[in-house]
């Protein structure tokens, strides 16, 4: 039995008083009508009206369980409006992740513009180094500086981030500025995690530009931190160089603290995508989101 279905049949019938006027209201048949009344009344094992020829009226049980039926009713028709509203307008809570200091700089700002145009909408930012499993950990939208690996998700590419080596102009003028990657094996540097690889890759793509060979080089790991902002900070103090993604190092070489070196040298840009669960209806505040940092970030190069 549909007992919502049957709930709805039963108040019609009190409200209408027949049967067959009841059966007109829902758009249903008289049989129909009757079954669901018989099948209401079987699971509650009382009986809701009596019938005679003539009449139909509300027994005492009717009585008292039309009030409760209507407030189901009327609370699951609110329910159903209001899902209905929140699909044409942003409404309720977005949780978001992104990398720290990207999320920091660029997202955090963005988000703050889409919740003042978006006013309805409440927004969860945590903010990690590390690749955030959306599902697992109840995340709607994330940033993410990388190639996607997770089927199960979907990346829309915002634009891309380069990986460059830097370090500070006295540093390089008591060293040496490097011609080629291999000129930095076993040169002091400083990383920014202490789970990075020890060795660090370079395209190099010969004369012309031409080739596209992968050069791996081990620099001197000689100070390591688990964060990136104090391997920045070392890194314009003058103890070695270090490879960042660019949009870290900007404020710096704008500030004329870091230096970039090697840049015909780059391995290839990373993606910067914003990635999502693969659903088919997502709810109007995720696509609003993704749609706002699309048009934030639209055609992003670093």
């Amino acid at each position: 039995m549909d007992r919502f279905k049957a709930m709805q049949t039963f108040v019609q019938i009190a409200d209408q008083g027949s049967l067959t006027r009841a059966a007109e209201a829902l758009g249903s048949s008289l049989p129909a009508v009757v079954r669901a009344l018989a099948a209401l009344e079987a699971h509650l094992g009382v009986r809701l009206f009596h019938r005679t020829t003539r009449r139909l009226s509300l027994t005492e049980e009717g009585r008292h369980y039309l009030p409760s039926a209507r407030e189901v009713l009327l609370a699951a028709d609110a329910a159903d409006q209001a899902l209905k509203a929140e699909a044409r307008e942003p409404a309720g809570q977005l949780v978001i992740t992104a990398p720290v200091l990207f999320g920091h700089m660029y997202v955090a700002p963005a988000i703050v513009r889409f919740m003042q145009r978006h006013e309805k909408v409440r927004c969860s930012v945590r903010l990690h180094d590390r690749t955030v499993n959306l599902l697992e950990e109840g995340i709607d939208v994330g940033i993410r500086i990388s190639p996607l690996e997770d089927s199960s998700l979907v990346a829309q590419t915002l634009g891309t981030i380069r990986r460059v080596v830097a370090a500070s102009p006295a540093f390089l003028a008591q060293h040496g500025v490097p011609r080629h990657p291999r000129d930095l094996a076993g040169a002091p540097c400083v990383r920014g995690r202490i789970d990075a690889p020890p060795q660090w890759a370079f395209r190099d793509g010969g004369e012309g530009g031409n080739g596209g060979k992968t050069v791996h080089v081990t620099p001197d790991n000689r100070l390591e931190f688990n964060h990136l902002a104090p391997a920045l900070e070392a890194c314009a103090a003058g103890m070695g160089f270090g490879t960042f993604f660019s949009y870290q190092v900007l404020p710096y070489v704008a500030q004329g603290r870091l230096q970039l070196v090697l840049e015909d040298y780059e391995p290839a840009p990373r993606p910067v995508s914003v990635i999502y669960p693969n659903a088919r209806l997502l709810p109007a505040r995720t696509r609003a989101f993704i749609d706002w940092m699309k048009s934030e970030f639209s055609g992003l190069r670093m």
